[in-house]
């Protein structure tokens, strides 16, 4: 199974946030915010608005047209996402050592001013990366998915392993080290032979004995080696040349030579094997594989779904300076991801 990608991290929340500001509303037209001069000159309302307009507005308009779409779209996710966002900050305060450093690091690495808009922040995030999977799931049809399954989706298999590593210290030579392997090498094929021939309980027998004998996997040894049932990506990376085996093998073969991997020069024997699950059994997995790989292999994914995501819900934004600066920023993203893609 492929861990979800997060697909917007806070970095890029960052340039879209501006701490727990927003843009004023302008109901008090040239209404002064600031004099000088005894009163004489002044800084209005409409002063600051297009100087915000020069600089960061756009990206506070945009968080501020996510967040009002996002909270009806998932109204039903908003208290994952404050979950999720107060998980993260608890996090943060004992990686910082603490409320008082934490805030010290938001206000000097990011724009927010407190931990409360930093947190408003991550519950924005959490929503647009749902809106992003779920615009990618929108994108696999039935056809990849029935696919998917008949190629990928296989059963358990229960396997037994027989480990055999090398003894080399951390500070060996290279040479030594390479004997050290060499040796290991050696042993595992010369024990492997000692299978050859053998069938049904008189293989398990005799392989459960080799592996209480000579296997270095010291948490299997004792139980035969045996690993229990796995299926594609249980054993993680590192195994992942055990699992291709196993699924060459039928019930009841060993591995007609050693394989290798990072770990060591392994002996495998397959046991036993299920049946795969029901397509409607696993299709929200296969929906959710495919949709993770479709955002890696389609980097303008999470502009395009908060794109159509804003056009569902018909935003017009009215001022015409900060229309155009919006459609320019989603014509230099998509570009930005074009000109990366080629590079």
């Amino acid at each position: 199974m492929k861990k979800k990608i997060f697909i917007l991290g806070v970095s890029m929340l960052l340039l879209a946030g501006c701490g727990e500001k927003v843009i004023p509303t302008l109901e008090n037209g040239e209404e002064a915010i600031v004099t000088y001069n005894d009163g004489k000159d002044k800084i209005s309302v409409d002063d600051l608005y297009a100087e915000m307009k020069d600089s960061y507005a756009l990206q506070v308009l945009i968080s501020l047209i996510d967040q009002k779409i996002l909270e009806i779209e998932y109204k039903d996710s908003l208290d994952d996402a404050k979950e999720s966002a107060e998980s993260t900050i608890e996090q943060l305060k004992a990686s910082y050592g603490g409320e008082s450093k934490l805030l010290s690091a938001i206000q000097s690495k990011t724009t927010y001013s407190s931990i409360e808009a930093y947190q408003e922040a991550l519950e924005l995030n959490y929503l647009q990366n749902q809106a992003i999977v779920d615009y990618a799931k929108d994108k696999i049809t039935e056809k990849q998915i029935e696919k998917y399954y008949e190629d990928e989706i296989v059963g358990d298999v229960k396997i037994s392993h027989i480990l055999f590593t090398s003894d080399a210290a951390s500070d060996a030579t290279d040479e030594e080290k390479k004997e050290a392997e060499k040796k290991a090498l050696e042993e595992a094929e010369k024990v492997l032979k000692e299978l050859d021939g053998l069938k049904g309980e008189e293989l398990t027998k005799k392989f459960s004995e080799l592996a209480k004998e000579y296997s270095d996997d010291e948490s299997t040894k004792d139980d035969g080696g045996s690993l229990g049932y796995i299926n594609k990506g249980t054993l993680g990376t590192s195994y992942q040349a055990v699992e291709d085996e196993a699924y060459k093998l039928k019930n009841g073969e060993v591995s007609s030579e050693v394989v290798k991997t990072s770990i060591g020069y392994h002996i495998i024997l397959r046991a036993d094997s299920k049946e795969k699950a029901s397509l409607e059994d696993v299709k929200d997995t296969i929906l959710e594989d495919l949709s993770d790989e479709y955002l890696s292999e389609n980097a303008d994914a999470s502009i395009k779904a908060l794109q159509e995501l804003r056009k569902k819900y018909d935003v017009d934004i009215i001022d015409t300076e900060l229309h155009t600066q919006y459609a320019n920023y989603i014509q230099n993203a998509l570009l930005a991801v074009q000109t990366n893609a080629e590079q």
